[in-house]
């Protein structure tokens, strides 16, 4: 599959990002870890990146900002990060990790193009409400959801598959 292209909504404002800061250094002080200069740049990078953001392109950005961080520190706060609830890992049907934000945003989910890989983010209230219902019918309580639908965008129908060779 090829590299992602992402349809996302915002970045996180100022006042969210700094409640995201908060609930990450409270998150690492219950942990017994120290607070760091380059875990605060990969969170604020990271709460400022749009869409579904890959350790590698994480890197690059944070980079720009403090380059002596390591590749090691950015998937530790990533790590971190998803343990305390603020990002969400994704693997959108490929090996690479991802990771999006995840406190302060409404629930979504994605269309994911196997052709050129573009992720688009939707939501249906109707879908949740389905799945709602399913859960009660069957006395299931649901922990968390996640569709992903996967298929080829509009753009990519337009062009003609490639042939590959036997």
């Amino acid at each position: 599959m090829a590299q992602p292209r992402t349809r996302t909504r915002e970045r996180a404002p100022a006042e969210v990002a700094e409640r995201l800061r908060g609930v990450l250094a409270r998150h690492i002080e219950r942990l017994g870890l120290k607070h760091s200069r380059q875990r605060e740049v990969v969170a604020d990078v990271f709460f400022a990146a749009e869409g579904h953001v890959a350790v590698e392109v994480l890197v690059q950005e944070v980079r720009r900002v403090e380059p002596r961080v390591s590749v090691a520190t950015v998937y530790r706060t990533m790590k971190l990060l998803a343990e305390c609830g603020l990002a969400m890992p994704r693997q959108f049907g490929g090996a690479q990790t991802r990771y999006e934000r995840s406190a302060g945003r409404p629930h979504h989910d994605h269309l994911i193009c196997t052709a050129c890989g573009e992720i688009v983010e939707f939501e249906s209230e109707r879908i949740a409400e389905l799945q709602r219902r399913v859960a009660r019918r069957h006395g299931f309580e649901v922990d968390r959801r996640r569709v992903e639908l996967y298929g080829r965008c509009a753009a990519c129908r337009r062009t003609p598959k490639k042939e590959t060779a036997a």
